[in-house]
């Protein structure tokens, strides 16, 4: 440090012989003033660097945060995807449920209505069996046990109406594969051919739907 301060005396005194002269009576002078200005270089330094990093800093943060804001809506799109599929799916077995449900109580009495079917036939073929030139008050008790037959069978197909099962009679009607059922083609003057000429036996229909086929003859092309 001496040899220091000596060489910067040599070197001002020709031209600043105070400063010289200051120099050589304060040597420490000197190294204050240049610790002093490292000093503010390495601050400046310092905050310069510091200001770097709070620039950097936060466009890395909000980076990141971007990223993460990113993924979350895309998970929750795909929570929402799936809460919709789930509700989608429960309302359409809420809906089959109900139509089960539905469908078993007007169809779940078919079984006995086809019991009852053979019964209405029984009645039918009894009151088309009795002799209508012989029903007169001459025969009170075959007139009294056919009119007796006819109220049952008046009486029956009220029931069956109103539970939703009625007949099927489609004499001179389109055949319907889904309502009739043909036992024979045959060609029959003044008749229209694919239309029904006979009936053979009454079909039935509970609520719309076909619980038994009318038995029918087909009139055919001749």
């Amino acid at each position: 440090m001496a040899a220091v301060a000596k060489c910067v005396r040599g070197a001002l005194r020709p031209r600043y012989p105070l400063l010289s002269f200051s120099l050589r009576t304060s040597p420490r002078l000197l190294c204050v003033a240049t610790q002093q200005k490292n000093t503010g270089q390495n601050l400046e330094e310092d905050q310069s660097q510091s200001q770097n990093e709070q620039k950097v800093g936060p466009s890395s943060a909000e980076k990141l945060l971007t990223e993460e804001k990113a993924k979350l809506e895309e998970q929750l799109k795909e929570v929402t995807d799936k809460y919709k599929r789930a509700l989608a799916d429960a309302e359409n077995v809420r809906q089959r449920s109900q139509k089960l449900v539905e469908e078993a109580k007007l169809y779940g009495i078919q079984s006995f209505c086809k019991d009852l079917l053979e019964v209405a036939d029984i009645l039918e073929k009894a009151t088309e069996s009795v002799p209508k030139e012989e029903i007169k008050d001459e025969n009170p008790h075959l007139k009294s046990l056919y009119e007796g037959l006819v109220m049952t069978e008046v009486q029956i197909q009220k029931v069956f109406k109103k539970h939703g099962l009625l007949r099927l009679n489609p004499v001179g009607a389109k055949f319907d594969p889904y309502e009739h059922e043909a036992l024979f083609h045959a060609p029959m003057e003044g008749k229209e051919p694919g239309t029904i000429a006979l009936v053979s036996k009454i079909g039935y229909k509970l609520h719309g739907r076909t619980l038994r086929p009318a038995l029918v003859g087909v009139v055919k092309d001749a």
